[in-house]
């Protein structure tokens, strides 16, 4: 297939991120490649060699994705497509004939581990740890016989030859975790009603109050903010820039406002898309943030410069 119809995503086989691309109807006529890093998924997009890349985002129990979160601050731009939400749930996956009582080293992506932290201290509390690159990942290493035991998604037994040793592993109910498909800037999809709006701004200068201001450009709209992740630059200690999601699309006035806001205020703002909700939930508008309400007041202001107010 060409460039045009392959997706990358964060391999190796058996991986969540793989999981959650096949959700997607489009991924049925796609090439799906899996790359060995979120950098790598997101670099073949960058240099033409995939149209779009699915990585991990943010997880309910753990956090942002930093690497994701990293990658899409820094180097050439990319914007994001859409999102998937994906429940996770655990498999210690093991070579056959291996039993609970023997099983002295884990593996499994850094991620997982506070996912599964309480389990493991009371089923496997003298067990060793040791961090994979993905949790497929850290199925493949338990086949070569590099570690007893993988925490990964049951799905990965299979391409690896392992067996589900237990099943349904999870300390926090209803888990889930949170994957962008990021291709090159295009212009976004038409609003659909229920849609989220990424960006990562930098301040212009620190001083009391700096983020509070960013804040109030959100505020003063009634534009809810859905996450904010500070990163740092690395430039110095101190310096950070802010990834932030937002409820509505780019083509809503009152978020439009917020963004002409921002990149007045900011040292700079990178737009990171608009695109619709995985979870279809549409915002409630406070009085006077409607896109008509926005337009009226345009209008009358018109009316004063032209004296018919």
């Amino acid at each position: 297939m060409s460039p045009a119809s392959r997706y990358t995503y964060l391999g190796p086989e058996g991986t969540f991120t793989e999981a959650a691309l096949r959700t997607l109807p489009e991924a049925a006529t796609r090439e799906l490649v899996p790359m060995v890093s979120v950098p790598a998924a997101l670099d073949a997009v960058r240099t033409g060699e995939a149209a779009a890349a699915l990585v991990p985002i943010e997880n309910s129990v753990e956090g942002g994705v930093t690497a994701t979160l990293d990658e899409l601050a820094s180097g050439e731009p990319l914007m994001i497509y859409r999102e998937v939400l994906l429940p996770i749930s655990f498999a210690l996956l093991v070579r056959p004939g291996t039993q609970l009582t023997s099983v002295k080293t884990v593996t499994g992506h850094p991620v997982a581990q506070p996912q599964v932290r309480n389990w493991l201290a009371a089923r496997l509390p003298e067990a060793v740890w040791e961090s994979a690159a993905s949790n497929a990942d850290g199925a493949r290493l338990v086949q070569e016989g590099r570690y007893d035991a993988a925490f990964a998604g049951e799905f990965a037994a299979g391409p690896y030859g392992l067996e589900a040793l237990v099943t349904d592993i999870h300390d926090a109910e209803n888990a889930t975790t949170r994957f962008v498909l990021a291709g090159r800037p295009a212009r976004p999809a038409a609003p659909t009603g229920a849609d989220k709006t990424s960006v990562v701004m930098w301040l212009r200068e620190d001083h009391p109050g700096a983020l509070l201001e960013l804040l109030q450009e959100y505020a003063s709209r009634g534009v809810s903010m859905m996450r904010i992740e500070s990163r740092p630059t690395g430039e110095g200690i101190g310096r950070y820039c802010f990834s932030v999601d937002c409820e509505g699309h780019v083509a809503d006035r009152r978020v439009g406002d917020v963004l002409m806001g921002l990149k007045r205020a900011c040292q700079r703002v990178r737009f990171l898309g608009s695109y619709p909700r995985a979870d279809e939930v549409w915002p409630t508008l406070a009085p006077g943030t409607t896109d008509e309400e926005f337009v009226a007041a345009a209008d009358w202001l018109n009316r004063c410069m032209d004296g018919r107010a």
